[in-house]
């Protein structure tokens, strides 16, 4: 089997386009998070405990000299990326929370009743015998 058949046959599997729809949902969806942390709750935050903007505490471990930029040790940025991680996960998991909330209520929801069943060839013949005696 030729290398190229034996690839085709693999990314035409129905997992394989599966994920690939998921990982492209995932990162629109991530990009939406991302910006509901930045742009919204992070600031909202940031006002509610006086303004501070983590991404900005770095430690100097050599100073600038000359071109040559200061080394900085950006510990900040590390603190923000773990508390946007936090947030993102935690809108995750209300998401999905609510998809389960939503799933259990759909199950639980009572079946329609089944259609009442349809007379036996008996029955339908004595309904007929019936009529007939009452037209005369």
């Amino acid at each position: 089997m030729s290398m190229i058949k034996e690839f085709r046959e693999f990314a035409m599997r129905g997992n394989v386009v599966d994920l690939a729809v998921g990982v492209v949902i995932g990162a629109a969806f991530g990009k939406i998070v991302s910006s509901l942390v930045g742009d919204v709750i992070t600031p909202a935050i940031g006002v509610l405990i006086g303004g501070v903007d983590f991404s900005d505490l770095a430690l100097t471990l050599k100073a600038a000299e000359g071109d040559k930029a200061a080394v900085l040790l950006s510990y900040g940025k590390f603190i923000q990326t773990v508390f946007d991680f936090i947030i993102i996960s935690f809108a995750i998991f209300m998401f999905v929370k609510l998809i389960n909330r939503l799933k259990r209520e759909q199950a639980a929801a009572p079946a329609p009743p089944p259609p009442p069943p349809e007379p036996s060839a008996e029955a339908r013949l004595l309904v007929e015998i019936r009529d007939l005696l009452k037209q005369k």
